[in-house]
């Protein structure tokens, strides 16, 4: 895959999204994603159907691309359609619940193991290596993890470059990581991938004119877990625990955001305006440049937060070859450095 790929990949994702901003006029209707709710931040009714441009992309990329290359796109695209089909359906409708988008991820992880024959097969646990060997339960567990990690790429979605930088810098991770193992070929869709956020990235930051969108989210969110999957199953030397450390942001948010909702006592899936990135901007961002214009205020709020998404992806890189047991301490590391920024935060909202 030649430099041009990724740069047709970029401009191919780029002028989606400049067409989609242009006509907005046409489209806003149903398209806008407007300024009231409890996790709304946004001053000014924006398009929230940015996976549009992310897909025209990656689907550019696979026109191009290599036979080796399309027998790892193809399958990616096939199955990435439940996610992305239900998520812009609630993009453009509001009235997809979040079960429904949340199990058409997984129909569409449960999809690519069908197609591909390819599943999560080992994760350093010894008693759940041995029910995986099982293969449809090896195909259940892919799915809810698939589905588990588009959601919480769908979660840190909360301000403007937020999810998307997090996602290029995850993907670049693995890439890297795909690299170090020798398996080229799957380290060019990584890069693919990377090229196809970016070009939608340019129009979400800093300025926030288009947004990705559930569907951009859940395709983006597949993207990447089925990929992280496929290199686990290509380089089983590689502890399986590297790819958890790698995603390690998106998946402590929503996994601290299920407990955090029970204890309140409210449903798991309800929205809120506690998570990390909300408490930033409110405790941080807004007291330290209250004075920039709100648009710049939203987009302050993402910097800090790829910089923690660096922490854990970086270490993976770093510590790819080693043990499931160190992996393991170094992800509850970035647990506690959550935990700990978490609770600041929450006690100067509490003052």
């Amino acid at each position: 895959m030649h430099l041009s790929t990724y740069l047709i990949v970029f401009c191919a994702s780029l002028a989606v999204g400049i067409l989609l901003v242009s006509t907005k006029k046409w489209h806003g209707h149903f398209s806008m994603d407007h300024t009231h709710g409890v996790q709304k931040f946004h001053t000014v009714p924006t398009p929230r159907i940015g996976g549009l441009a992310i897909f025209a992309g990656v689907f550019a990329g696979w026109l191009i691309a290599s036979e080796s290359e399309r027998v790892l796109l193809t399958p990616l695209l096939i199955a990435g359609l439940p996610a992305f089909v239900f998520g812009l359906l609630e993009d453009v409708t509001k009235q997809v619940g979040v079960t429904a988008r949340l199990l058409a991820t997984m129909v569409s992880g449960a999809v690519a193991c069908w197609l591909t024959g390819i599943t999560i097969s080992s994760v350093d646990i010894p008693v759940l290596d041995d029910l995986l060997k099982y293969w449809p339960l090896a195909m259940i567990f892919t799915a809810f993890a698939v589905g588990g990690i588009a959601n919480s790429v769908n979660i840190i979605d909360g301000f403007n470059g937020l999810s998307s930088g997090a996602v290029i810098i995850i993907l670049a991770a693995l890439g890297f990581i795909a690299i170090n193992h020798g398996d080229v070929t799957l380290a060019r869709i990584f890069f693919l991938l990377i090229a196809a956020v970016a070009g939608f990235f340019l129009l979400n930051f800093p300025y926030g004119k288009l947004f990705l969108g559930d569907g951009g989210a859940y395709f983006v969110g597949f993207a990447l877990s089925w990929l992280a999957v496929l290199l686990a199953h290509r380089n089983p030397s590689m502890s399986p625990w590297v790819l958890l450390l790698a995603t390690a942001y998106p998946i402590i948010e929503v996994l601290y955001s299920m407990v955090r909702r029970m204890h309140y006592k409210q449903p798991t899936g309800a929205p809120d305006s506690l998570h990390l990135h909300s408490l930033i901007k409110t405790q941080l961002i807004k007291p330290s440049v209250g004075h920039w214009p709100p648009v710049l205020r939203n987009a302050a709020v993402s910097p800090l937060l790829w910089l923690f998404a660096a922490l854990p992806a970086g270490l993976a890189v770093a510590l790819s070859g080693q043990k499931t047991w160190i992996l393991g301490v170094v992800f509850l590391g970035c647990v506690l450095v959550y935990h700990l920024l978490y609770r600041v935060l929450e006690r100067k909202l509490n003052r």
